[in-house]
């Protein structure tokens, strides 16, 4: 079941008085129920500072964030079980998984956070096995890795079962920071083929935090660009990336590599590589 995700006159505040860091400044825009979205900007931008308030792991200094109009922002106690709707995917692959938890422990924490949220999905021992080797056949990784530990497995594999387990936890929108960033390119269209059948069979409503425009132009639907934690320009993807409005705009899809020098091999994204 999709939702729609909208960020609300959001703005992100670090430290008081004179060490105090305004991260992000009255960010507003929304992803629409069942789409791809990219946000992007240069490093420091506040990309993902956003994605982090969104799921809890940054308070919000004002504005709200909306889960099909219900804030989860600012939510305590019981009320936060609505943010595990919300599931999000790092950066680095490793770091997020428990190197003392076996791939399939990390998975069933996400199960046991879904039955949080709706007791209706509570599983025994076995039914929590079946749903652990269901997950990673769906993201193609064979049944018996759930016994394996993350060092194991390649970078991408990794990635692999952090997307198992962030599915597992049965969300409705699901934040991708910067997926593809710490991978061999040759892996990358691999990835981002799975994310977006991913998003085609469970519905899923996705912001898609990249600074790779390339990448950004082929799995997205609209997007959303960042300045200095303002949002500067927003739109669908093809009138934002060929007709940009903003100069800051403008440098960024001229810093994109031209034609025959790909940033990165578009020609693997859509072919089951």
């Amino acid at each position: 079941m999709t939702a729609t995700l909208e960020f609300r006159n959001v703005s992100v505040r670090f430290g008081s008085g004179r060490s105090a860091f305004q991260a992000v400044t009255d960010a507003s825009f929304t992803v629409p129920e069942g789409t791809t979205v990219g946000l992007v900007g240069e490093s420091g931008s506040g990309k993902s500072t956003l994605a982090r308030a969104a799921v809890g792991l940054v308070e919000p200094s004002s504005g709200s964030i909306l889960l099909d109009g219900e804030d989860v922002a600012h939510t305590r106690g019981r009320h936060a079980t609505l943010r595990r709707a919300i599931q999000m995917v790092f950066q680095d692959p490793y770091s997020c998984l428990d190197p003392r938890m076996t791939i399939g422990e990390s998975i069933d924490e996400g199960l046991r956070t879904r039955a949080t949220r709706d007791p209706s999905h509570r599983l025994g021992r076995t039914g929590r096995r079946d749903e652990i080797h269901r997950l990673l056949s769906t993201v193609q990784l064979a049944p018996s890795r759930a016994s394996d530990y993350p060092q194991s497995l390649s970078g991408g594999e990794r990635q692999r079962v952090a997307l198992a387990r962030a599915l597992a936890a049965g969300p409705r929108v699901l934040l991708a920071d910067e997926i593809t960033s710490a991978l061999d390119v040759s892996v990358q269209g691999a990835v981002l083929n799975l994310l977006m059948d991913l998003r085609r069979e469970f519905g899923l409503t996705v912001l898609f935090i990249s600074h790779n425009l390339a990448i950004v132009r082929h799995v997205c639907d609209a997007v959303v660009v960042m300045k200095s934690g303002q949002i500067v320009e927003a739109g669908p993807v093809t009138q934002v990336l060929e007709s940009p409005h903003e100069e800051y705009t403008r440098r960024l899809v001229a810093a994109v590599p031209h034609v025959g020098v790909p940033l990165f091999d578009t020609t693997q994204i859509g072919t089951g590589a």
